[in-house]
């Protein structure tokens, strides 16, 4: 995690800083960089904004994309909408949580898997759907979630 002063930070901020609209390219920068948006350069990007540290943190926590903490190695992503749940999404939801012993937004002891909840994968006419590390995946089954769980353990 890198300090509040961190020159690495500096140097992201600085590079987007002339951009209309600056704030999500910076936290994609930083959550590139160290895999995450640190609660402590929330401060920094803030002050250089010109915006409160609220502002900040309310975008963080609003986009799906961006992690508070470090995620494990794989992240694995369930969708949640009413599309998906309408084509059986809480029964994979439940078989998910039960073969990783995760619940939401937690990560396995080991690094390996982060297990999210998505709000919409736009892949609602393939209903139910499914992220692994960025990769959408469409008409998920119980056949199909045991092999993407599979491929993450592996």
């Amino acid at each position: 995690m890198p300090p509040t002063h961190d020159p690495r930070l500096t140097e992201i901020i600085k590079a987007h800083q002339g951009f209309e609209g600056p704030l999500l390219p910076i936290l994609h920068a930083v959550q590139t960089e160290w895999g995450h948006v640190p609660a402590d350069a929330h401060d920094a990007i803030a002050a250089a904004l010109n915006i409160s540290k609220a502002e900040v943190h309310g975008v963080v926590t609003f986009y799906h994309d961006f992690k508070e903490v470090p995620g494990g190695r794989h992240q694995l992503r369930l969708c949640r909408a009413e599309a998906c749940q309408a084509m059986g999404a809480d029964m994979l939801a439940d078989q998910a949580r039960r073969r990783l012993g995760l619940d939401w937004h937690q990560t396995s002891a080991d690094g390996r898997v982060t297990l999210e909840p998505v709000f919409c994968l736009g892949l609602c006419a393939v209903a139910p759907a499914a992220q692994i590390d960025g990769r959408g995946v469409a008409r998920v089954d119980t056949a199909r979630l045991d092999a993407l769980i599979d491929e993450v353990l592996a």
